[in-house]
């Protein structure tokens, strides 16, 4: 069983491996492309496409970090780093799509007529590659793969609307249609990015990843009759998927070994619905002090 595990998570990285090199290496062609072709909307579309690189490589070394254990410096283990990759990507992302905006917005005022030719060819190309990698990617049963297979399908979609645009212009003299479409994609990487940027703040300050959940957490804590309150109760994510519990819980009366062990197993099948990474949950008797205030 373990070596299956190992194998099939050995292809699953190879499958995104191979996914990252191909995108990686195309991104740099489009931004080459984007500055011979002058189209605004090729620029754009390679600022998503570096954005997507950097997802599926922070994914390859994520896949490859996560068959490690927890150890004495990284005591909860690596998944913490997916959130570190998912911050600099979105910061990389607002980066590049600000300077697309300072590229295209002039454009609309006074339009500039790409190569239609090199627009088309890159589009067609576009769309090969990022459907190669996506066929690649449909294969795979990880999360990681699913998450970046619909990256880039969306990638396609995006590359058939350069396609459409690159037609449209070798038969009729709309220049503004490539600042136009360009904008569009900008905006539409914008919105997801900022919403992507300030959950992972958030979740990086240690926020609670849900309201609701942690309001719900802290009544199961208190159900059992021999828990009186609950305080410091303590609800994070290691990164966005995987959450951590502690809590103190103040025991309304004296219980003995058996009872404490009981008591124990009750909430641990009580908060087992919630799939929760890490819980630590600390008992203080009815007259002792609680350390931390």
């Amino acid at each position: 069983m373990a070596h299956h595990h190992d194998h099939s998570h050995d292809i699953a990285s190879e499958r995104i491996g191979w996914a990252f090199f191909l995108n990686l290496g195309f991104t740099i062609i489009e931004f080459i492309g984007g500055w011979l072709t002058n189209s605004t909307a090729i620029m754009a579309d390679a600022v998503h496409d570096l954005g997507d690189s950097l997802s599926i490589g922070s994914a390859w070394l994520l896949n490859k970090f996560s068959n490690k254990g927890a150890n004495q410096h990284f005591t909860y283990g690596y998944r913490r780093l997916s959130l570190f990759g998912a911050f600099i990507n979105s910061v990389v992302l607002v980066i590049g799509s600000v300077w697309v905006l300072v590229l295209s917005v002039p454009r609309l005022f006074d339009p500039v007529m790409p190569v239609t030719e090199g627009m088309l060819a890159l589009a067609v190309l576009g769309i090969a590659v990022n459907g190669y990698a996506a066929i690649k990617l449909s294969s795979g049963k990880s999360l990681n793969e699913k998450v970046l297979n619909w990256h880039l399908l969306e990638d396609v979609l995006g590359w058939v609307a350069v396609l459409v645009v690159a037609i449209v212009l070798m038969f009729v003299d709309w220049p503004i249609l490539d600042p136009i479409l360009s904008i569009c994609f900008t905006l539409f990487i914008l919105i997801n990015v900022v919403r992507n940027l300030v959950q992972t703040v958030r979740l990086f300050l240690q926020g609670a990843p849900d309201k609701k959940t942690q309001t719900k957490l802290t009544e199961v804590l208190i159900e059992p009759q021999e828990i009186s309150t609950a305080h410091h109760v303590h609800y994070w994510s290691l990164d966005g998927e995987h959450h951590v519990l502690t809590a103190h819980l103040c025991l309304a009366q004296e219980l003995n070994a058996e009872q404490v062990i009981a008591l124990k197993q009750r909430l641990a099948d009580n908060l087992s619905e919630y799939d929760l990474a890490h819980t630590t949950l600390e008992f203080e008797y009815p007259q002792e002090q609680c350390r931390d205030g």
